[in-house]
Parts: structure tokens; C-alpha cells; sequence
């Protein structure tokens, strides 16, 4: 039986109270298994990103269960969630948050500074196919690479989990697909749980499993039978 990453039950997030109280999650019962690549499909304010950052430890929810494994992060205190997201997710934002003032080595490196079990930042910087650019600031790196930094430093952790908020968002489709491509392989490579978050239809092609959010709900969760590759998809 397949272990789960995560599971939910009855998870609600309300921002607010009274009459303009937003109900961002109504109730999500989910379940990831370990290994997957998810992709977290659905317009603009349908609860995606609201989820991601619960699963992450990055927020709470306002009711409900959410498990990590068998871990209930609806309960820990903040300095659990603390040492929670230090040790088992690395993110990956739309836009990269990197340090302007230190090389691609550098932005890496801060995070192995941290981390329990880290991968050398070559070598991370090597699985995105950037181990020749790391010497260069993030203003002499292209949009792609410097996404490519971004999942570099994430996966520098060997995290159990990988959150991905729009990671090509900003992308052309060439760039984009080698962003995707570089998830595929940390995926294959690290074992990591990939959750990417996206509005792009196309890119649900490459998962495991599609959940299409809606009003805060889960409306369906797919298993993906037949994956496409990164270079498959159509943009």
C-alpha cells in the first residue's frame, strides 16, 4: 500500500469574519502519495496557492487535518513548523527571490548552510544543467536560469517535498519546458514529492496526478496514465 506524503481532511481557510470572511479552502479531503509529480490546476483565486502554503508550512488552516506523512502539521507549534519546513520542502517561486549580490554558488550555498542532509552546491547546480554559469551574478543569468538557481537552492536541502507556485509563469515555452524538465529529473533522481501550482492546462500533461481546484474545492483528482515529457507538451 502506498505510503502518503500528505493527506487532508475537512481543511478550511477562511480569511476574515462576518459577512466579507473569504472561505478560500471549503473543506479539501486529498490525499498525495510519495514520489508523485502533482500539479495543482485552476484559475486565479480557486484555493491552489492557499493549499500549497498549508502544506508547506508556510500558513494554517482554519479547521480541519492536514498530514505530513504521519505527522499532524494542523498541531505543531510555529517552531516545529519552523524546523518542519527546514528539514522536509524546499520552494520554488514565480518569481526567484534570489540575492542579487552573490553568485549562483552563493545563493546555493545559503541554504547548505541550513539544511541537515545538504547536497554540495555544485552539484546541485549541476542537476539544472548550470554547474559552467556558477560564477555569475543573477543579473548576468537569463529568466530560465535564474529559475533554474532557484531550483538549485531549493533542492540543495534534498527536501522529501519540492513546492512549485507558478515556476514558469514568467517563461517562454522553450524555457519553460527546460524548467519542467529539470523538475522531471529531481523528481527521478531525489525521490522528492513534486507539487507544482499553475493555471497552464498543458503542463498537467507531465503529472502523475492533476487535482483542478474550484472555489476552494477539490472538483477532481486525476491519475495521469499516459505522461507526456516536458518537450511533449503543447504550450
Amino acid at each position: 500500500m502506498a505510503t502518503n506524503t500528505f493527506s487532508t481532511r475537512g481543511l478550511r481557510k477562511i480569511y476574515g469574519e462576518g459577512p466579507s470572511a473569504v472561505h478560500a479552502l471549503r473543506g479539501v479531503n486529498l490525499e498525495i502519495p510519495e514520489g508523485e509529480i502533482v500539479v495543482l490546476l485552476g484559475p486565479s483565486g480557486s484555493g491552489k496557492s492557499t493549499l500549497l502554503n498549508i502544506l508547506g508550512g508556510l500558513d494554517r488552516g482554519t479547521d480541519g487535518e492536514v498530514m505530513f506523512r504521519d505527522q499532524a502539521l494542523d498541531t505543531m507549534s510555529d517552531v516545529e513548523l519552523t524546523r518542519y519546513r527546514r528539514n522536509h520542502v524546499g520552494f520554488v517561486f514565480q518569481l526567484y527571490n534570489l540575492m542579487p549580490s552573490l553568485t549562483a554558488h552563493e545563493n546555493v550555498e545559503l541554504v547548505t548552510e541550513i539544511a541537515q542532509n545538504p547536497m554540495d552546491a555544485d552539484e546541485a547546480l549541476a542537476l539544472v544543467g548550470l554547474d559552467k554559469r556558477s560564477d555569475h551574478f543573477p543579473a548576468q543569468l537569463s529568466g530560465g536560469e535564474q529559475q533554474r538557481v532557484a531550483i538549485a537552492r531549493a533542492v540543495a536541502k534534498q527536501p522529501d517535498v519540492l513546492f512549485c507556485d507558478e515556476p514558469t509563469g514568467a517563461l517562454d515555452s522553450v524555457t519553460g519546458r527546460a524548467v519542467l524538465n529539470v523538475l522531471k529529473n529531481v523528481n527521478e533522481h531525489l525521490g522528492a514529492t513534486v507539487m507544482i501550482v499553475t493555471h497552464a492546462s498543458a503542463q498537467a500533461a507531465m503529472a502523475d496526478r492533476v487535482i483542478r481546484f474550484g472555489d476552494g474545492e477539490v472538483q477532481e483528482s486525476i491519475v495521469n496514465r499516459k505522461k507526456l515529457t516536458p518537450e511533449e507538451i503543447q504550450w
